[in-house]
């Protein structure tokens, strides 16, 4: 289905050829002067320079031509050369009527679908997830799903922390407090046992306790450090103990996640890695990429158009242990061999923005990825608190992510109890999609690469900017469909009839914008275009409501198409909604 845009162009790139200029000029963009006109065309100023000749003379040239057009109810030329243009009312009607009948709304599907591998998430094992693991988590999971939406295979992978000194940390601190487990025996033969030697909430204390030994003591550390290496050297006690630590570790995770309406379709770490390493290495060795510098090996990145200093990419330390480098290529490389991605998007921590453009440039210098292989990083930017700082607790420790979801929950709840139409059950079930909606588009409306204020009382407010305020809009349309039904009215059969009013075209129009605009968010890779989309549709709907007489309507055709209307925008509103990762309650 062609959008209204391409519609207006076309119209307009016939009517320039029409009059003997060429159609590249055409190109209609929404008009930035909302008071005179819907859309605007600028051409006849380029056309002049070409043709010699006034650009007032070409736009009324162009404008005679396009008043033959079904498409335009005004097509006015403008000094001093400006084409104003609005869109005939039984035009958009059609689109919109045609949009209602179309699978996702007439959304057209990218003409070239890829396999994508998203890397977002990255929480290390064996600790809880803080407020640092939202944005990735958050920014991820919209990114996977706006992908999908317009038909691509999208693969997303959590990519855990499972196999640097955090390993060994915790390994250590088990034998001190166990040491007669099976697990630091090296001459046990037999099974280990199935059941893991620890809790969740002991293994969250197990971790801290043992990195805070290791700042105070040096030999703690250095058998911290050796424990690692023997894990990653394949000691089968260890790595017996590892496999407890994922299984119990990832069982907690997932919960966490699915709180967050987040899911993953790898379940992936470094540790699974750690078998392309020596080959990996070899073959860089072999090609005479690697070479020894202070007895680390390293791979050259830098490039001659290179602004500021690139270091080399460390692929191993001077002890023959690997690093998050090094693992992060051979994550690389089983991607490439198992999945063969055409693209891999990093969403990640802005200030990690040179790690990964050494990594991006070894994998590519040392022919880990195919030439064609897109490798893109998405740098997210701080979430921090109303004193500008990182978002903390009230006594300055990183808060929990359930913990910060259990607060935004418990307000919703209260807020949502105050109004007494809901029994305990429903309330609650009703708060904890509202507060996830404030979460998630409290961080997906800013631009990801920047900084961003989280404020809960701003976040939860149910007007404004908010995602609360977005459910409400849904939440609203639904009581309105559901009123209309009861009454024993039915707008089946009927159609979107053409705008009777400004605030109803002006809802008409915003709906029209639907097509295109994911495609055109996810090149960019960039929700807060869906929500700056679902914000200006919401606000238009709002306009139209407070405005119109839907129920009390009293031409059955007009109050139908109305009702066709409202179930056209709450569906996009939904598609829009799902794909930023929330959903909405039947009510509020």
């Amino acid at each position: 289905m062609k959008s209204l845009m391409e519609q207006m162009n076309d119209a307009v790139s016939h009517a320039f050829a029409a009059c003997g200029y060429d159609g590249k000029y055409a190109r209609v963009t929404v008009s930035n002067r909302q008071d005179l006109c819907e859309f605007q065309c600028n051409g006849a100023l380029a056309a002049a320079k070409q043709y010699k000749k006034a650009p007032m003379a070409i736009a009324q040239e162009v404008a005679e031509k396009l008043a033959e057009s079904p498409i335009f109810a005004v097509a006015e030329a403008v000094k001093p050369g400006f084409l104003n243009l609005k869109v005939q009312e039984s035009c958009l009607a059609n689109l919109l009527c045609a949009m209602m009948d179309a699978a996702d709304y007439g959304d057209q599907k990218t003409a070239h679908p890829k396999k994508i591998m998203v890397d977002y998430g990255g929480p290390n094992v064996a600790k809880p997830l803080h407020v640092g693991h939202l944005r990735s988590a958050v920014i991820g999971e919209s990114i996977k799903r706006m992908g999908r939406f317009i038909g691509h295979e999208m693969i997303g992978d959590v990519h855990m922390g499972d196999w640097g000194l955090q390993m060994g940390l915790i390994i250590v601190e088990l034998m001190e407090r166990s040491p007669k487990l099976p697990y630091f025996d090296e001459s046990f033969t037999g099974e280990y046992p199935l059941e893991a030697p620890f809790t969740i909430t002991e293994l969250e204390e197990i971790y801290p306790t043992a990195s805070g030994k290791s700042k105070k003591d040096e030999a703690y550390k250095e058998r911290a450090m050796q424990a690692t290496y023997e894990l990653q050297h394949g000691r089968r006690g260890y790595q017996a103990l590892l496999n407890h630590i994922l299984n119990v570790s990832v069982t907690d995770l997932k919960k966490n996640y699915e709180n967050l309406d987040v899911s993953f379709d790898l379940w992936k770490g470094e540790s699974d890695a750690q078998p392309y390493i020596p080959a990996m290495v070899q073959k860089m060795k072999d090609d005479g990429f690697a070479y020894l510098s202070d007895g680390a090996l390293v791979v050259d990145v830098k490039e001659e158009t290179d602004t500021k200093e690139v270091p080399p990419c460390m692929i191993l330390k001077s002890d023959g242990a690997s690093l998050y480098n090094t693992t992060d290529l051979a994550t690389i490389v089983e991607r490439m061999e198992k999945w063969h991605p055409a693209q891999i998007i990093y969403v990640v921590d802005k200030r990690q923005e040179l790690y990964f453009t050494q990594v991006f440039r070894c994998a590519r210098k040392t022919g880990l990825v195919d030439a064609d292989t897109q490798l893109d990083f998405l740098g997210f930017g701080t979430m921090n608190g109303k004193d500008g700082k990182p978002f903390k607790t009230r006594d300055g420790g990183v808060m929990r992510l359930s913990a910060l979801l259990s607060d935004i929950n418990e307000q919703m709840y209260q807020k949502i109890s105050e109004n007494q139409t809901m029994n305990e059950e429903e309330a609650k079930q009703t708060a904890k999609m509202v507060a996830l909606s404030a979460v998630k588009y409290g961080d997906l409306s800013n631009q990801a690469s920047k900084d961003y204020i989280f404020d809960i009382e701003r976040f939860t407010s149910f007007e404004g900017n908010t995602g609360p305020y977005l459910l409400y809009t849904i939440v609203r349309i639904k009581s309105i469909l559901k009123k209309y039904e009861q009454s024993g009215k039915s707008a089946d059969g009927k159609n979107i009839l053409p705008a009777a009013s400004e605030s109803e075209k002006a809802l008409m129009l915003e709906i029209s914008r639907f097509h295109g605009m994911m495609e055109a968010a996810f090149e960019e890779l960039a929700p807060h275009k869906v929500c700056a989309y679902l914000y200006g549709l919401a606000n238009a709907l709002n306009h139209f409501y407070h405005e119109t007489k839907i129920l009390a309507q009293e031409d059955a055709e007009r109050q139908a198409g109305y009702i066709q209307l409202l179930r056209l925008c709450k569906g996009i509103m939904e598609a829009c909604i799902d794909v930023l990762g929330f959903s909405a309650p039947e009510r509020m």
